[in-house]
């Protein structure tokens, strides 16, 4: 990207859970984003009829660094082309409509992604797995397709990464790990109870944890070490088919994977080209 961009999209995702205040300011901004690329926080606590440490305390509930860095996204926003919104998918439409409908989605899901997606905290996430003695990986539902996606492309990297899909065991393992372990823990919602249930015992164990959440404050992304997001757009079909989200989770752990590739590349290779030569019945 030539830009960075997302201000308006993290503005909507957390608006309805903001504090009054904060709330009058996010308002402001989506009704006028222009306007307030040139402001500065003193000017946009006046036109917002709230505080400068309003305008502070918003930037760190959106997770971002200060002021300047909202209005640069902001900006981004302003010069991206427009965009259809997320749609429903009706009885008796036809392939056709459906394709291009859901192509569309999984789309606009992965463009934000890309906007929710700090590198510093990617980077931070891949050093640890390197590190990691064992990367236990838990999700539930559609998000245990996505850690055990995860647990696949990590062990053929080299590390000694699992995925259970029974949530007694997970917890039995983890009960298990060293302080030098990784949790990754996957939840859209980032309430799921049994991922909170597995966060939790990863604090306890002193074990360094990584959350795959939507964007915005959630009980997994507050507890974990380094919280990674995706789009917080709710997906207008119905939710247990959790498509463009599963999509988004996927990109999330594609990243990690391909990062962790190009960082520890010599070793991988190595670790890919065995792992190759264990399956191959030729050999």
């Amino acid at each position: 990207m030539s830009y960075i961009s997302g201000g308006l999209s993290m503005l909507k995702s957390v608006e309805q859970s903001l504090p009054a205040s904060e709330k009058k300011i996010a308002q402001y901004i989506l009704s006028s984003p222009e306007s307030v690329i040139t402001m500065t926080v003193k000017e946009l606590s006046e036109k917002s009829s709230t505080s400068s440490a309003a305008v502070i305390r918003l930037c760190k509930s959106l997770d971002l660094k200060g002021f300047q860095e909202l209005k640069m996204r902001i900006a981004g926003d302003v010069q991206k082309p427009s965009t259809l919104e997320y749609r429903d998918i009706d009885k008796g439409e036809s392939s056709h409509h459906i394709i291009e409908q859901m192509t569309h989605n999984g789309i606009q899901m992965l463009k934000e992604t890309d906007e929710m997606l700090r590198r510093e905290d990617v980077d931070q996430a891949v050093n640890e797995i390197h590190h990691a003695g064992a990367v236990h990986i838990f999700g539930v539902g559609a998000s245990g397709l996505v850690a055990y996606d995860a647990q696949q492309k990590f062990l053929r990297a080299g590390r000694y990464a699992f995925y259970l899909q029974d949530s007694h065991l997970s917890y039995t393992s983890l009960s298990n790990a060293s302080s030098t372990d990784v949790a990754i823990v996957i939840s859209f919602s980032g309430e799921t109870k049994e991922a909170v249930q597995f966060m939790k015992l990863a604090k306890k164990n002193n074990v360094k944890t990584i959350s795959i959440t939507k964007y915005g404050s959630s009980t997994l992304s507050q507890m974990a070490d380094i919280p990674l997001y995706t789009s917080a757009t709710e997906e207008a079909m119905i939710r247990s088919a959790a498509t463009s989200s599963r999509l988004a989770q996927l990109h999330v752990i594609d990243v990690l994977f391909m990062t962790y590739v190009s960082n520890y590349y010599d070793e991988v290779i190595e670790s890919l080209d065995r792992s190759r030569a264990a399956i191959d019945h030729k050999q």
